[in-house]
């Protein structure tokens, strides 16, 4: 079974952006996701500290995408298709969450 999370399904039109193969690769990229921010996140927001400030908080989006695209490196099932999507990705979260 074939599972394929879009951007555009949840309302943006920017494209299909991420790739997730059964539910086993969603929960162990939930779980590497998890273990990713919580470990080189919090260092790089840490270091990046700095450019946040000047930018606003704006640059931890860049962080979140780059956290998104390290976590899809380590497993199989979860693509995500360039920086634009992992970008977006949080935007789009966050919006449906408010």
């Amino acid at each position: 079974m074939d599972y394929q999370c879009s951007i555009a399904s949840r309302g943006f039109p920017f494209g299909a952006g991420f790739e997730v193969d059964g539910l086993r690769s969603a929960l162990i990229a939930a779980l590497v996701i998890g273990l990713v921010n919580a470990t080189l996140g919090v260092f790089l927001k840490i270091v990046t500290l700095p450019l946040t400030l000047v930018s606003l908080g704006l640059f931890l989006l860049v962080i979140n995408a780059l956290m998104l695209m390290f976590a899809s490196h380590f497993v199989r099932g979860f693509i995500v298709h360039g920086f634009v999507p992992a970008f977006w990705e949080p935007c789009c979260s966050r919006f449906w969450e408010w």
